[in-house]
């Protein structure tokens, strides 16, 4: 199972992008799991460039999201909801709408920040954003909160609780990605 993570802060070393490093060390013997490093590059979405050429850092995203089993986000929360620009990202994947690379996939977010409560609102606002554009979202939080204590020296997620909790994450996204391919064996 391939799976695409996609980190909705840009910097190298903020604790959601430490969190998917701590969820890659998680994932089941069968899976892996490719980070997308190209988010900064994406432009911000005008309509008016989807006639021309595709830029290169929103074609290589759609085909990373086309080419996984499943997606996994871990995203900051940036007044209370996601940063502008993974919205802008998938204001990009999902047109045109009908063929979308994320429709029917499954998806999985986690979240991170220094606040007691770990980005709930805006792993709630990325599941109803990712819902819009027809991904099938694993419903949990996995919040991991006060982040500077949940994290070791070396960036490496020391906190049991929020370990056991990614992973239940992300066996919950394993289950959806095992579920749609029994649907679609069935379909055909």
């Amino acid at each position: 199972m391939k799976i695409l993570g996609i980190v909705g802060s840009l910097r190298r070393d903020s604790y959601n992008a430490m969190l998917m490093r701590a969820a890659a060390e998680l994932l089941p013997p069968d899976a892996e799991l490719v980070v997308f490093e190209e988010l900064a590059g994406i432009p911000a979405y005008d309509e008016d460039l989807e006639s021309g050429p595709a830029h290169h850092a929103v074609t290589a995203l759609k085909e990373a999201i086309a080419e996984a089993d499943a997606v996994l986000f871990a995203t900051p929360e940036y007044n209370g909801s996601i940063p502008g620009f993974l919205k802008n990202a998938l204001d990009w994947v999902s047109r045109p709408f009908a063929d979308n690379p994320l429709r029917n996939k499954p998806v999985a977010v986690i979240g991170a920040s220094t606040g007691m409560f770990g980005a709930v609102w805006a792993q709630a606002e990325l599941r109803k954003v990712l819902g819009l554009i027809g991904a099938r979202a694993v419903d949990r939080d996995t919040p991991v909160g006060l982040a500077e204590m949940r994290f070791g020296a070396g960036g490496e997620l020391i906190d049991a609780e929020a370990r056991e909790a990614v992973a239940q994450a992300i066996a919950d996204l394993a289950d959806l990605v095992i579920e749609r391919e029994t649907l679609l064996a069935d379909a055909a």
